[in-house]
């Protein structure tokens, strides 16, 4: 077939992505089809973003509904729907006000700078903002100095400058990075780290993490891009700590995939921004707001927090009960539709072996198999993926 009529290739698009031969044609509920007809189970949900699955009776019409009426309408004016989503968000999460922006990015770049602003404001010339070993938080240059991982740095220094970085889940290593420095401003952390290996965050340090801040005047940032919107169990994987940050960036899972970031923030971070301060094009386009109020709606009305903690627990003991203590499995980690699977050894062979037995998941940190299905999985499509995946590991793990 002529390369350029072939839908599995993209020669003229920039090659940023290491992708796999598969187009993808549609998809309904936790199932998709590529161009082939061939058909896949969905456990990475466009990496956690396709919270409702793919077609969802509810929110399909929602949005053509939407699209007929407006797809985008500029800040100069209010648009409904920002002030819909922004009051549930409030709601769910106890904070005070949000902002919108279009991605996961956008959102965590916004948090750095009202960080960096909350110091200026307090005559901090040089603030400096606590990151974390193996974070993952953008490809921005702000936001990739605030990523934990070299890799992905490579190529791109000078770094921005004014970052600590400190290792997970230890308090007196975050106290000594610390100690005596008038320029922190902000401890930025994801609950539980999606890119750098499902890795999540102790509650007892979240409790200890919350304290630090309250004590030092420091706002505590959490991403929930990828851990938050229902995928624990909770609206935000940082409630089952039950604290509460003073800025929280959310994406991927917020509008079902239509892109959509929001900066959700507490009182000590409310007013920071001005008009003036920030802005952003897209962010909070009539579109966008329209999915995520209904991503919400559908979510309370059809119970997938529920849903994602006990179809999570049961898939998690599934792959606990196969792997636990088998030689060459470090671990099986997670909480809710949110799991992954450490190995001894790198394995990103196995997103090609998984799609060629029809199921669709990633491997990220080089030895970890990352499992984000849609939050509508059922107890007997987790068993599916069980009864796909387990066998491959088992294979892989032989060789």
């Amino acid at each position: 077939m002529n390369a350029a009529l072939n839908p599995a290739t993209s020669p003229h698009v920039m090659n940023t992505y290491g992708r796999l031969p598969i187009a993808m044609s549609h998809g309904r509920g936790v199932r998709v089809w590529d161009v082939n007809g061939k058909e896949y189970l969905d456990a990475l949900a466009g990496i956690a973003v396709n919270t409702l699955g793919h077609g969802h009776p509810k929110l399909v019409p929602a949005l053509q509904d939407q699209v007929a009426k407006m797809i985008h309408c500029c800040n100069y004016y209010h648009v409904p729907d920002q002030e819909r989503l922004a009051q549930m968000l409030v709601e769910r999460s106890g904070l005070t006000n949000v902002f919108f922006c279009s991605s996961g990015l956008e959102a965590n770049e916004a948090a750095l700078k009202l960080a960096r602003k909350y110091g200026h404001d307090k005559g901090i010339e040089k603030p400096e903002i606590v990151v974390y070993e193996k974070a993952f938080h953008g490809r921005s240059i702000a936001t990739l100095s605030a990523t934990g991982n070299p890799k992905v740095q490579a190529g791109f220094g000078p770094l921005v400058e004014g970052f600590i970085r400190v290792p997970l889940n230890d308090i007196e290593a975050l106290k000594k990075a610390t100690v005596g420095n008038p320029n922190v401003v902000a401890v930025f952390f994801e609950t539980i780290q999606g890119e750098g290996g499902i890795n999540p965050m102790r509650a007892q340090y979240l409790k200890d993490v919350r304290a630090l801040c309250d004590a030092n005047d420091w706002l505590m940032m959490i991403d929930e891009v990828q851990c938050g919107m229902g995928r624990t169990g909770k609206w935000f994987a940082h409630q089952w700590a039950g604290i509460q940050p003073d800025v929280m960036p959310l994406a991927k899972g917020l509008g079902s995939g239509v892109p959509i970031g929001a900066v959700v923030a507490g009182p000590k971070a409310a007013q920071i921004f001005q008009p003036g301060n920030h802005g952003t094009t897209f962010g909070g386009n009539p579109l966008a707001m329209r999915a995520g109020v209904e991503t919400i709606r559908i979510m309370e009305e059809d119970g997938l927090l529920d849903n994602a903690a006990r179809v999570g627990a049961h898939l998690h003991a599934l792959l606990d009960k196969s792997l636990a203590g088998k030689p060459g499995v470090k671990e099986v980690r997670g909480q809710g539709l949110m799991i992954g699977i450490e190995l001894a050894k790198p394995c990103g062979v196995l997103t090609q072996r998984a799609a060629d037995a029809g199921l669709l998941l990633s491997v990220t940190a080089d030895t970890v198999i990352r499992l984000v299905p849609p939050l509508i999985m059922t107890t007997a499509e987790a068993d599916e993926v069980a009864a796909i995946l387990l066998p491959l590991i088992h294979a892989f793990l032989a060789e």
